[in-house]
């Protein structure tokens, strides 16, 4: 374990300290809820992460669609949670014998231990990829909220840059957007994306909209299985019918120049062709860093945790040790999880069991009775862009929806698990304008590179050579 080579502030030092390693969905609620009483008990909770806010990762299709404001998808750390210590860096290792964690600042500054009474690990989970040849240098995924503004400007630049272009080939690539995975945030991604993309060639007289090419590309043979296989098809015939293509049984197996796909039953070629744009959503997985703990893992990484969301291992319950969200094996006592009995990753599960996290820290001061995480699944809900979605919502019985009303479902559940009455105000205040302005296409460019303009200026070309006078 490294020395602190960055002591924190002395009047936090001596006072016990419940840290929370990750600010997403898990590390919000859990300080949401505990940062106050922990306070008032002498105490302080400490939230590492390296973003100063929780990304609504639902959100994210829409934003990459230009349907919500990218910033309001995203929850202030410093706005809300005012009673708790936030910390810019990344946990690196947690020594918990000792009570101590190692953080290294997201300023690049050097690494220091951190003290803690109880941890909470709710680091999140990371993009799953795979070794495949040219996916990391022409790939983008769907996980944070910069690539879904990513994602925005790319689709509208390609589309505004082609409109121009004079080789055939070229052009082609440039409009033609693969998708590879077909779970939830693929297709979410795919269907927002298309319909942004539509309306951005109805505003260019330049483009017409049989030149735009969406692929989605799926290993297994059927899509979404969160929902019901008839519905999984009724997706598929929509997404055909709006031109989509679907390829099931597919993989990608090289993107260095153009995408080579392969069939998953034989191995044999499936075809390939050139595209600019290639997005990642085949699936997660725990976050890395949990690996550099003295936690006990299960096989996909995991950390293990009992029902009541205390870490525990072979020789039983590590004392003050908590975790919850993807990064946490939780067993799924409703029976209907993973084919592992353990929850699914998603963020119905991660809210909920945040709050039972928090419930049973501070009953566990009090020696007071914890009570298990159970949860049963209210169905899923998806987006497909303006007024088309499919639902599957599990009150009274399961109810299959579809289109119009599955799209009205998804906006309403969203808008009320999304965290904080701020946020949610700002969301549904920006859809309430979309219904008259419609979708925002506007294009901002050179974000990568802000000062390029005002380079240009300060070092202006120089002049060219007098001509010598004769």
């Amino acid at each position: 374990m490294a020395t602190t080579q960055q002591p924190l502030a002395p009047q936090l030092q001596d006072r016990p300290r419940v840290l929370v390693v990750g600010g997403g969905y898990v590390g919000l609620y859990v300080a949401l809820k505990l940062q106050k009483k922990i306070a008032n008990a002498g105490g302080i909770v400490t939230v590492v992460d390296p973003l100063p806010y929780m990304t609504y990762q639902p959100f994210l299709p829409e934003v990459a669609g230009g349907n919500i404001e990218a910033r309001h998808a995203v929850v202030s750390h410093r706005q809300h949670l005012k009673q708790t210590e936030l910390i810019q860096g990344r946990v690196t290792a947690i020594d918990h014998a000792n009570r101590k964690a190692v953080v290294a600042p997201a300023d690049g500054g050097a690494p220091f231990e951190i003290p803690y009474f109880d941890v909470v690990l709710a680091a999140g989970a990371i993009t799953r990829t795979f070794p495949i040849p040219g996916l990391a240098d022409k790939g983008i995924g769907l996980k944070t909220i910069e690539e879904a503004v990513a994602l925005r400007n790319k689709v509208l630049s390609k589309i505004e840059l082609a409109s121009t272009m004079t080789d055939p080939e070229a052009r082609k690539a440039a409009l033609t957007f693969v998708v590879v995975g077909g779970g939830f945030a693929g297709i979410e991604a795919i269907t927002e994306l298309e319909d942004m993309a539509r309306q951005a060639v109805r505003e260019n007289p330049r483009v017409d909209q049989s030149e735009i090419r969406f692929v989605l590309v799926e290993a297994m043979g059927r899509i979404m299985p969160e929902v019901t296989a008839e519905q999984a098809e009724w997706v598929v015939e929509h997404l055909r019918s709006r031109g989509i293509e679907v390829l099931l049984n597919t993989s990608l197996a090289d993107a260095e120049d153009k995408l080579k796909l392969i069939n998953m039953a034989d191995k044999s070629p499936a075809g390939e062709f050139a595209a600019d744009t290639l997005i990642w959503a085949a699936g997660v997985q725990a976050n890395p860093m949990v690996r550099s703990t003295d936690f006990p893992l299960e096989p996909r990484g995991r950390v293990r945790v009992l029902p009541d969301l205390r870490i525990a291992g072979d020789e039983g319950i590590i004392d003050n040790a908590w975790a919850a969200g993807d990064v946490a094996a939780v067993p799924d006592l409703t029976g209907k999880g993973l084919p592992d009995g353990t929850c699914v990753p998603n963020a119905q599960h991660a809210l909920r069991q945040a709050k039972v996290l928090a419930k049973n820290l501070w009953a566990s001061r009090w020696d007071k009775p914890m009570h298990d995480y159970k949860h049963k699944n209210l169905g899923a809900v998806a987006g497909f862009g303006s007024w088309k979605g499919v639902a599957n919502i599990n009150l009274l019985g399961r109810i299959g929806l579809k289109g119009p009303l599955a799209w009205i479902a998804h906006r309403g559940y969203h808008g009320m698990a999304m965290p904080t009455f701020e946020r949610k105000f700002r969301v549904v205040g920006g859809w309430f304008l979309s219904l008259f302005s419609g979708r925002d296409t506007t294009q901002l460019v050179d974000l990568d590179n802000p000062r390029g303009a005002f380079e240009a200026a300060a070092r202006p070309a120089p002049k060219p050579a007098e001509t010598a006078s004769k």
